[in-house]
């Protein structure tokens, strides 16, 4: 075999897999679609157990059916997640590139990073948090559904973000000290 018809044939044998694993994936969510049962189904299900006393595992469905809160991790990146949901449903403009932009060049990603140097601490209100926000400037632009505390990282994004909205149209505009 020469080495284009090799490789002719590498690419067929792979594309054979992605078909044969495709296929598996789609007949795999067909027999889950015909084994789950429909809302309709569900609920006629329920009623009947209910009218016959059997109250049980019929009401499970309608329980799991409640948004569950959505799950942040404890970090950086969950932070920055949890931060633009927030901003998302206040119409705070950002975007996470924006975000972490930001907070590498004033806090390197400490969220108990606090300036002790620059004129906001020589006034008695440093710099604290990812985004190296002041006080005054927090509780001017705290937002509704986060802690009220500086350095929670959530309520320091959102705030910060919700300053720079104001202030520049988004925090995806500011580039330096803010």
């Amino acid at each position: 075999m020469t080495a284009r018809t090799q490789s002719t044939a590498g690419r067929i044998a792979r594309l054979r897999k992605l078909s044969v694993a495709g296929i598996a994936t789609a007949g795999a969510a067909a027999a889950a679609l015909t084994l789950a049962p429909s809302p309709a189904h569900a609920a006629e299900q329920a009623s009947a157990s209910v009218a016959s006393g059997k109250a049980v595992a019929a009401e499970a469905p309608a329980k799991k059916a409640k948004k569950d809160k959505k799950q942040y991790k404890d970090n950086l990146d969950g932070w920055i997640r949890e931060a633009l949901d927030i901003m998302e449903s206040e119409d705070i403009p950002g975007s996470y590139e924006g975000l972490h932009r930001n907070i590498m060049r004033e806090s390197g990603g400490n969220p108990n990073a606090q300036n002790n140097w620059d004129v906001n601490a020589q006034n008695g209100t440093p710099s604290k948090g990812l985004l190296q926000v002041i006080q005054p400037t927090f509780d001017a632009y705290h937002v509704k559904g986060t802690k009220h505390d500086l350095t929670d990282p959530v309520a320091n994004l959102t705030a910060a973000a919700n300053y720079a909205a104001d202030r520049y149209g988004s925090i995806d505009n500011v580039d330096s000290a803010y």
